[in-house]
Parts: C-alpha cells; sequence; structure tokens
C-alpha cells in the first residue's frame, strides 16, 4: 500500500461530481452508523475475483460486467434480480461456449445506486432544479423537496445492497446456476424469437453434453462446478463517504478493502490523479475499474495505473474504454501501444454505451448499431495490436423496455415511450443483450481462429 494513506485521506483532495448536503450533523451521523454495520463482501471474496481478472488479463478468460445504469429503490425486488440473473447467466453461456474459457461474471448490482452527471441543474419551463444525482443521494422526482441530497437515503442503499445480495448468492450457489436448468433461464417474452431460437439449440447442445457428462459419472452432485457459479458485484466509487465507512481491514492480511462490493471503478468525470476519487482508490486492494474517455492521454494513463497499480498486479486494474464508435480507432490504439511498452498489466474491456447516447423524440437512447460498431471496432484494435480483448461493459436489464434502439427485433423511435423505465441512462433489454452476447461471441471464435496457427507454432 502506499504510504500515508488512510480511508480518510480522500477528504483532502479536491473532489469532483459530490452533492452538496444541507445537514452536515446528519450526513456524519448516517456515516457513523454505516461504519458500524456488516460488510457487504468479504476480502477474500475481493481476492478470489482479482485472481480470476488476472486470468483475463493474461487472455486466458474473458469479463462480461452488467447491469442497471443506476439501481432505484421503488424497482428494488426479487423478480427483477432473478430476470437480471437468467439474462446475464444467458449472456455467459453463450461467451463460454464460443471462446471455451472462463467468463468472469460481474454485475452492475448491490450498490450503483449513484450517478455522476455533466451538469449540477436539471431545468424544466421555468423552475432549475439540483440534478437528480440516482437514489442514493436525492430523488428522481422533480420537485424540491426531492431534489436535496438526503443522507438517509445511504441507509436504504445498503438494505438494498445486503437483499440483493443475499439472494445473487442464493441463485449462484443455491442451484439456480445448474447447467440443468439452462433451457429454464429463458425468459417469456425472449421465447420463440430469432435469438430465442438460437439460444434454444445451444441449449441444447449444452443439454447432450451434460447427459453424456451424466453417462460417464460426472454429474453436478460430484462436480459443484456444473451446478454453481461465481459471481461478483461491482459499482461506480462515486459517493466517497458511503465508501469510507464501508472500508475495513482485513484481519487475515492487514489490507484495508471497500466492503460495499467486489470491484468498484473510477469514471470518466472523476479519475484526476491528483483528486479525492483516485486518492481513495489506491489504498484498497479490491479490483479496480478504470474508465477512459476521449479526453485521457497516453501518459496521463500511465501515471494513472502506476498511482492504482504500483505493483503491476495482473487483475488489480481493469481498463474500461469508452470512446463511441466513431472515436475508437482514434484513441485506442494509442493507449495500448503505451500500456504495452511499458509492461503494465491490465484488463481491456469495452464499453460500447455511454459514448453512443443519443436524444431521440425527447428521450435518451443508445442506437443497437453503434453499441454493436464500439464492440466491433475494440475488437479490431486488439487483433491489429496483438492484444486480448478482455471483456465488455454494458448497461443492461432483464425486462422487455424500450430504451435502446434497434437490434434485430426492431425498437423504433416512436417505440421509445411504450416502456422506458429506465433513472438515468438507457439500457439494452434482455433481448438486445442477449443479441450482443452472440455477436460478441462471433468476434471471440474470430480472434481464436486467429490465434490457432501461432499456437501450433509455439507448440
Amino acid at each position: 500500500m502506499a504510504k500515508e494513506w488512510t480511508p480518510q485521506s480522500w477528504r483532502a483532495k479536491p473532489i469532483e461530481q459530490a452533492p452538496v448536503y444541507p445537514d452536515l450533523g446528519a450526513l456524519a451521523e448516517t456515516e457513523r452508523r454505516l461504519a458500524s454495520f456488516p460488510p457487504l463482501v468479504f476480502a477474500g471474496e475481493a481476492r478470489k475475483l482479482t485472481r480470476a481478472l488476472g486470468d483475463v488479463a493474461e487472455g486466458r478468460a474473458f469479463l462480461l460486467q452488467g447491469g442497471d445504469c443506476a439501481e432505484s429503490f421503488a424497482e428494488h425486488g426479487a423478480d427483477n434480480i432473478r430476470d437480471f440473473f437468467r439474462a446475464f447467466l444467458q449472456m455467459a453461456v453463450v461467451l463460454t461456449f464460443a471462446a471455451a474459457s472462463p467468463v468472469v461474471k460481474v454485475g452492475r448490482i448491490a450498490g450503483q445506486f449513484a450517478k455522476p452527471r455533466s451538469s449540477g441543474s436539471e431545468t424544466k419551463g421555468d423552475v432549475t432544479l439540483p440534478a437528480y444525482r440516482g437514489d442514493i443521494v436525492n430523488g428522481i422526482e422533480f420537485d424540491e423537496a426531492s431534489r436535496v441530497p438526503a443522507p438517509e437515503r445511504q441507509l436504504e442503499a445498503y438494505r438494498q445492497s445486503a437483499a440483493t445480495l443475499n439472494l445473487l448468492r442464493a441463485f449462484a450457489q443455491g442451484g439456480y446456476a445448474n447447467l440443468d436448468n439452462v433451457h429454464q433461464w429463458m425468459l417469456g417474452f425472449i421465447s420463440g424469437s430469432p435469438q430465442g431460437e438460437r439460444y434454444g439449440h445451444l441449449a441444447d447442445r449444452i443439454s447432450e453434453t451434460m447427459n453424456f457428462m451424466r453417462a460417464i459419472g460426472i454429474t453436478a452432485e460430484t462436480h459443484p462446478a456444473l451446478r454453481e457459479t461465481d459471481f461478483f458485484t461491482s459499482h461506480e466509487a462515486l459517493l466517497l463517504g458511503y465508501e469510507e465507512a464501508l472500508t475495513r481491514v482485513d484481519s487475515t492480511s492487514g489490507d484495508w478493502y471497500a466492503t460495499s462490493g467486489h470491484m468498484i471503478w473510477i469514471g470518466d468525470r472523476t479519475r484526476q490523479e491528483n483528486n479525492a476519487h483516485v486518492e481513495f482508490c489506491r489504498g484498497i486492494r479490491n479490483p479496480l475499474g478504470l474508465k477512459c474517455g476521449p479526453s485521457l492521454e497516453p501518459d496521463g494513463l500511465l501515471r494513472l495505473i502506476d498511482v492504482l497499480n504500483p505493483q503491476n498486479k495482473p487483475g488489480r486494474l481493469t481498463l474500461i474504454a469508452r470512446f463511441g464508435h466513431e472515436k475508437v480507432q482514434a484513441h485506442l490504439p494509442k493507449l495500448i501501444r503505451a500500456v504495452e511498452r511499458e509492461g503494465r498489466k491490465v484488463v481491456w474491456s469495452c464499453d460500447p454505451m455511454h459514448g453512443n447516447t443519443i436524444s431521440v423524440n425527447g428521450y435518451k437512447t443508445r442506437p443497437f448499431d453503434r453499441i454493436l460498431a464500439e464492440v466491433e471496432r475494440f475488437f479490431e484494435v486488439h487483433r491489429a495490436e496483438g492484444t486480448h480483448a478482455g471483456g465488455i461493459h454494458i448497461e443492461m436489464t432483464g425486462k422487455d423496455v424500450t430504451e435502446c434502439t434497434g437490434g434485430s427485433r426492431m425498437v423504433s423511435a416512436e417505440d421509445l415511450s411504450d416502456r422506458y423505465h429506465t433513472h438515468c441512462d438507457p439500457r439494452l433489454n434482455a433481448y438486445q443483450a442477449l443479441e450482443l452476447a452472440f455477436l460478441t461471441a462471433e468476434l471471440l471464435k474470430k480472434d481464436i481462429a486467429a490465434l490457432e496457427p501461432k499456437q501450433a507454432a509455439n507448440f
């Protein structure tokens, strides 16, 4: 750990995207209460994720990270969590089958309640109010009382995160993720569609394989990997008082861990190397993500890597590229070359969502063809540079929403108003997410085919 770091040292640094609380006494009391609560995740789990991401960094696995843009208190419920988990498992199975290698599963869930904003205020007509910054900070309703940052919301975020984690652990370890259930993961509104049929064919092949293994004595009862899966949580570490309150010393190692989630990331708006968010993250041992947008230059990236991963540990740092489909080829290659030149061990992941947001008919949306184009160009650049396209990072839901346009089952601009439920940015619905998984699987197959002659020559 870097010298002179404490969980509070970020407070002496400049900070961006911080809400202004009118009652600092109430804020301090809330943080004091949170500091007495049990951890949401454990250091051993975070270390396990770091090892798994180390395999991604070395080209032996692929990272699937996704979930809500911003979780909402109102939509918290068992059915929503289950449907998200089902859609996520479907995507993971498609990618695992294509790559013939492990897929590291990390949700944007159980803590993704805070959102950075491009403006600190929002205006409707003649009324200007503070911007909505996520349910952990203030309310989405456009009235003065709702938009006042309220510390007690952090307690509700903690309670909902704990409940969500409890259910996710039960799903992942209690038999729901059993590969014998691969057909049952199909969501009703996907069934009968072209992507549903494609997934059904894949599920049939998996079931045939399971029957063969069962015939030779390999069963889910004797091999837990067939009935269980590792599932990790992540969120943007935006509200640092909340993060500090849930940061604890691991009794087995003496290291500090943020116990709010297994992995946390620094956003593109808060990655200034001498500011509070980088200062906080440099001292914890969790695996970290760093959003990399068009304004990030190679020298700045290398300085951030030195601060956040001075030991150059594989799996510690995931670089999440978010450029927009038209800017990938102008910005990504120079970052890759700088990282490769200096021998830095990182995971490269593609966020094809945030750089492709447009406004249509008064709604923020993301065209599916632009999302796919950014993923394709991300893979093309890595193939050209001889590096590993390590993962995708998407905003998605298990619901049949109409927030992103396009896809093979077309969501049109006119459809946006039908089921536009997001509290912040538009998400892929479960159908679009599965379609993206199949298309990403084809890119993975292409990479594997390109590597096979080299592997044979090395053998």
